[in-house]
């Protein structure tokens, strides 16, 4: 039959459902209780499963049921975030289990599927679990391969960290091995770029997990995709939280194929931005300033206001976006006493900026638990607060600070005490640290709570509708320090990375994760906030050279990105790189941008690519590629190549003029480029296509 609808075609027979796309082909097996597809350009995937744990038993429904049938005994059309498509629903059922309602979605034309399933409550009852899969596969002849077997090279295999704390990396891992990702990951032929994206495209109650393994280097042997991951890089100590009820839902798994991987996953970064759109920003790249690499701990009024008045001449020479520049708190604002925060405020103000300031809302410092929680009118303690275990022991301490219940009433009232003094003080900008406590497993004060994620949307839900501009009555830019990447439409920007500082290592940290997260720009968040760009010097470390400095400033603006300094401007050799670099009005045209340029080759292992870009036009049409390339070596200068074929489709058989954006030096380029660059130099570069 064919969908009335759609140009999607779907057979059920007595042992197979198939639909297909004119992308994809996917088969529902009816009578193994498995299922697989083929796309057209010859990735495959074979012989997955739904599963779930139910007590200490894993359960599937290929090995543990044996009915089976296609619920209403048709597909039927749909259209959500995703677009117009087919749906159907496989019902497994078998005496003493859960029934599984398992259900696949067919978008039209579009190489991607999306698998999910609940489990049902035999009777009245209740069914609990803390692991749901819909996809769990293994194969020694391959479950999931990116082309046609015998054909293509070695595959790598994304590893996407839970979140950005402890300076975790993106990475990809060779195969034959082993890589644990989560919440997303990519299966893909470096050379060439086809390749498998799959992820959670929902984030409502789990924490999912990727695990993929192969014995082979051309495919991957056995895969599971699972909510109820809890381990320690999602900096859990206990067991993820089970959900209950008469019935259960896993995660939406997207599965897509892509003969450049890249596209897949921006495509997949799409799909959680449809489902949940980001949180709107229409007002341009945050440039300015924080404090927290100038000083950290010794943080005072002198240091703001004369950063300010630097940067007030600053703006006058063009370090600003659409005139505005945001002077932020770090931590340790509170050094200042309340007259000097005042004061501090109608400083920047009055040199026409914006005011930033900075916040843990999930995380507890204090030696004292037990004095009083600030805003509750002394109803609560910090003890009363703390996260605890299912047995009611305190979680351990995470980065020196103890996890706070986001659910607790004594927690919302603190955060409304703390976020409304904020909005009364003047401040327009907020920079959200250590946010992965909220997201920690344990025993949550509201009893509906049953997973961290759902706490940490209960935290971040009142902060978002706190500083609403709708109820404020102006904007409010939220920044998301250290964090998970999903759920993501609770700030406008989110840090890409960890902590990164000035030095060249701290260069390649942070561009280590644009290689693998670059998507997340102006689909998850609005901006990818590669940390506070150090020109000179970063206060716990030593200055740096010229070349190292302007090469973190390099990687600044080609994030996404927002763009706040992090020098104390007192020292005269930062005065100096400042007055030297930041007039330079072609780079900052291109931090205004706003936009993340993309990894011209993926990582090598847990390294970052070292060229990158973005295609752009002039206003008249012209075809512009911005590049930005770097050596990552501070002691030897190094020549790289890249061929113009892997920067654009016909990039080979066109002439390039190329002008190097800092020197304005103009030279042309045909079939390949060829970059010197001096130890730790990067350099960014304006190709423009000439014309026949």
């Amino acid at each position: 039959m064919k969908s009335e609808q759609t140009r999607i075609a779907a057979a059920i027979g007595e042992t197979a459902l198939t639909i297909d796309n004119g992308a994809l082909t996917l088969t529902v097996d009816l009578a193994a209780g498995t299922y697989g597809a083929v796309w057209r350009e010859g990735a495959s995937l074979a012989g997955a499963a739904a599963a779930y744990r139910l007590g200490d038993r894993l359960l599937s429904t290929e090995k543990d049921y044996r009915m089976r049938a296609v619920v209403g005994g048709t597909v039927r059309d749909v259209e959500d975030a995703l677009g117009r498509g087919v749906r159907a629903t496989v019902r497994h059922e078998a005496a003493g289990l859960p029934a599984v309602r398992q259900q696949f979605t067919v978008y039209e034309t579009q190489p991607c599927f999306v698998a999910s399933f609940e489990l049902e409550a035999e009777g009245g009852g209740e069914v609990a679990s803390n692991c749901l899969a819909p996809l769990l596969a293994s194969s020694m002849d391959g479950a999931l391969r990116v082309g046609p077997a015998g054909e293509g090279e070695a595959l790598a295999a994304l590893r996407v960290p839970f979140d950005n704390d402890k300076w975790v990396r993106y990475e990809a891992v060779a195969l034959p091995g082993a890589a644990a990702s989560y919440e997303a990951t990519a299966v893909y032929e470096p050379a060439s770029r086809r390749g498998v994206v799959l992820g959670s495209i929902r984030h409502d109650a789990w924490k999912t997990g990727l695990t993929l393994s192969s014995g082979s280097a051309a495919a991957v042997e056995s895969i599971a995709v699972f909510g109820g991951a809890a381990d320690e890089l999602t900096r859990d100590s206990v067991p993820h939280g089970a959900l209950s009820g008469r019935s259960i839902a896993s995660p939406d798994i997207w599965i897509g194929a892509y003969a450049d991987y890249r596209r897949g996953l921006e495509a997949f970064g799409r799909a959680n931005a449809a489902i949940a759109p980001a949180l709107p920003w229409a007002h341009g790249v945050p440039f300015g300033w924080n404090s927290w690499s100038a000083a950290a701990d010794k943080l005072d009024y002198d240091l703001y206001a004369s950063t300010s008045d630097f940067l007030r001449g600053m703006q006058d020479r063009g370090y600003h976006n659409d005139g505005v520049v945001y002077l932020n708190f770090d931590s340790f604002w509170t050094n200042l006493t309340p007259e000097e925060l005042e004061r501090a405020v109608a400083h920047v103000k009055g040199n026409g900026q914006k005011a930033g300031i900075y916040w843990t809302p999930f995380a507890f410092w204090g030696k004292e638990a037990g004095r009083v929680v600030e805003g509750t009118d002394g109803r609560h303690t910090y003890d009363e607060l703390l996260l605890r275990d299912r047995e009611g022991r305190l979680l351990p301490d995470l980065d020196g600070g103890l996890a706070i219940d986001p659910t607790h009433p004594g927690n919302l009232q603190r955060t409304a005490y703390h976020l409304n003094r904020f909005v009364e003080w003047g401040f327009e900008y907020v920079k959200l640290d250590f946010l992965g406590h909220g997201a920690l497993e344990g025993r949550h004060y509201d009893a509906s709570v049953q997973t961290g994620i759902q706490a940490y949307r209960v935290g971040m839900d009142y902060i978002r509708a706190l500083l609403d501009p709708a109820r404020i009555g102006r904007p409010f830019h939220i920044n998301l320090s250290i964090a998970p990447l999903f759920p993501s439409e609770y700030g406008h920007s989110r840090r890409i990375s960890c902590d990164a500082f000035g030095l060249l290592t701290d260069t390649e940290y942070m561009l280590n994760a644009l290689t693998g997260a670059w998507w997340a720009n102006d689909a998850l968040y609005r901006f990818n906030d590669p940390d506070h760009t150090v020109l000179y010097k970063s206060f716990n470390q030593d200055p740096t050279a010229p070349q190292e400095g302007r090469s973190r400033l390099n990687a600044s603006v080609v994030s996404g990105t927002v763009l706040l300094l992090g020098d104390d401007f007192r020292k005269p050799e930062a005065r100096e790189r400042a007055a030297a670099w930041l007039p330079n009005a072609e780079v900052l045209a291109v931090a205004r941008l706003g936009r993340t340029f993309v990894p011209v080759d993926s990582h090598s292992g847990s390294g970052a690519a070292d060229a990158f870009m973005l295609e752009s036009e002039e206003e008249d049409g012209t075809r512009v590629v911005l590049l930005a390339v770097f050596n990552f070596d501070k002691s030897a200068p190094a020549t790289k190549t890249i061929p113009l074929g892997r920067v654009v489709p016909d990039g080979d058989a066109a002439g390039w003029q190329v002008k190097e954006l800092w020197s304005g030096a103009v030279s042309e380029a045909r079939g390949e480029l060829r970059v010197p660059l001096e130890a730790a130099e990067s350099v960014l570069l304006k190709l423009t296509a000439q014309r026949s």
